[in-house]
């Protein structure tokens, strides 16, 4: 039941992030919740686990993080596409 949690948890992570960078439309599910995954492990390596904290994920740097993974792939996959 764990990982249901954590899946559900980063899913929701990679939605917030999408949003913010607008590329949420483009990607689908699991594409945002490996975003959300990979985002808060990046999120937390490089700010820290402060702030609430959801499924063993420190939400803040989680979607911080997040956000930078969404633009980091979006830039890569636009620049192949154009």
């Amino acid at each position: 039941m764990g990982w249901i949690w954590t899946l559900i948890v980063g899913a929701i992570i990679g939605v917030i992030a999408g949003a913010i960078t607008n590329r949420g439309g483009s990607m689908g599910w699991i594409a945002n919740i490996l975003a959300g995954l990979v985002g808060s492990a990046i999120g937390q390596g490089l700010f820290g686990s402060w702030g609430p904290s959801l499924a063993g994920m420190a939400l803040v740097p989680s979607i911080i993080g997040a956000v930078i993974v969404v633009a980091v792939v979006s830039f890569f996959v636009g620049r192949n596409n154009a």
